[in-house]
Order: structure tokens, then C-alpha cells, then sequence
């Protein structure tokens, strides 16, 4: 996984929102970046680690407002937890944020520790779905080791088939369906046919991809 430190994204187009916002987090141990406009975000690389957006809704000028900004970044796949802020009470627009996955939405003027308690809660988000890739990315490396019977086989487990229904879908013996089931077990370092399940539920769709034809 990427460097541990969090990375806090501010974008406000009030300066002292943004300085008090961004010292908050510094003091919480995280690295900041301040943004007065969605622009000048929509620019910027985010960063690989652990991240969250602080994000308000309202912005002067032809700069996206913070629902565009949101639905922008899903369109464009990067996830990215965000606390939205507002000075104005909309109660549409924060049910539709909140609708579209944002952690938060806080009026204006906020405690502090209203802010941070949002921000953790988004960087624990975002650190669960790291882990939750990582995890992936590992399987589907296990999964290149496995030949096309072994990943045959992985699939019907996960349908739910024991050795002899497996043996007869792939026209084998029973026996012969055992020995490729245990060298898949062994190469994917899983012990119940309840990891196997889990193990291509979490890898989606590509899992498939790997069927022999």
C-alpha cells in the first residue's frame, strides 16, 4: 500500500476557511493541499494513499459547484471521500450529496471537531477500500499461478459445486477433480471452499476472464 500519512484536500473559495481547515489537519498529522476553486482541483493528481476531500457546495463564477465536482469523479473512477460544507441551508442538495456517497454535510459555521471527526471518518473509509484492493490485487496475482483446469475449478467451487459435481460438469473422474482442487487451494493459500466464494466475489467480474473455453 502507498505511504500511510493521509492526504486532506480542502477546496473553499473563503481563504480563512481554508487556512483554519487546513491547519486542523496538520496539527492531526496529515499532509494538506488547498484549492480555492473546483479548477484548480480538477487539476491536481490525487494522491494514491489514504485521502479526503473537504468540499463545499458553492462556488462564484463558472467553476462546477462541489455536486458537479462529486459526480465528476465518479464518472471518472477516482474515489475519493468527501465532506461536504456549506454556508447555506439546502436540504435537496445535502440528501442528494449525501444520496451519492459523501461522508458528511456540514453547515456553516462548524465546530471543530465536527470537521475532524468527518475527515477521520473519511480517511478510514478510504484506507478500508486501499486494504480492500490491495486484497485484490494480491488474489489476482495467486489466480495467474493457477492452470486453466485449477481456475476451472476455483469457478465452480464458487458456484457452489463439491468434488463430484465438479468431476461430472468437466468430465473427469472424481479423484482427478480432488487433486486439482487441492493444488488450487494450495497455490491460492485458502483452506474452506467459503474463502473460495469470497475470494471471487471480491474479484468481480475479471474472475471470469479466467475460465478456460
Amino acid at each position: 500500500m502507498s505511504s500511510d500519512q493521509a492526504t486532506v484536500y480542502v477546496v473553499d473559495d473563503e481563504a480563512q476557511i481554508r487556512a483554519a481547515i487546513g491547519s486542523l489537519c496538520e496539527e492531526t498529522g496529515h499532509q494538506v493541499k488547498l484549492f480555492a476553486s473546483t479548477e484548480e482541483f480538477l487539476a491536481e493528481t490525487v494522491s494514491p494513499g489514504p485521502s479526503c476531500l473537504v468540499l463545499d457546495v458553492r462556488f462564484p463564477g463558472t467553476s462546477p459547484t462541489g455536486l458537479e465536482l462529486q459526480r465528476r469523479l465518479a464518472e471518472t473512477g477516482v474515489s475519493i471521500p468527501i465532506v461536504f460544507i456549506s454556508g447555506y441551508s439546502d436540504v435537496r442538495v445535502s440528501v442528494e450529496a449525501m444520496k451519492r456517497g459523501a461522508v458528511e454535510f456540514l453547515p456553516k459555521p462548524f465546530r471543530e471537531q465536527e470537521i475532524l471527526d468527518a475527515i477521520r471518518h473519511g480517511i478510514e473509509r478510504d484506507r478500508r477500500r486501499l486494504q480492500r484492493e490491495d486484497s485484490v490485487r494480491e488474489a489476482r496475482q495467486r489466480v495467474e499461478t493457477l492452470t486453466a483446469r485449477e481456475r476451472e475449478i476455483m469457478l465452480l467451487m464458487a458456484e457452489g459445486l463439491v468434488a463430484k459435481q465438479i468431476a461430472a460438469r468437466l468430465g473427469v473422474s472424481e479423484v482427478t477433480a480432488k487433486v486439482h482442487r487441492t493444488r488450487m487451494m494450495r497455490k491460492l493459500e485458502l483452506r474452506t471452499p467459503i474463502e473460495v466464494v469470497r475470494l471471487v466475489d471480491s474479484m468481480g467480474r475479471e474472475a471470469e476472464t479466467t475460465r478456460s473455453v
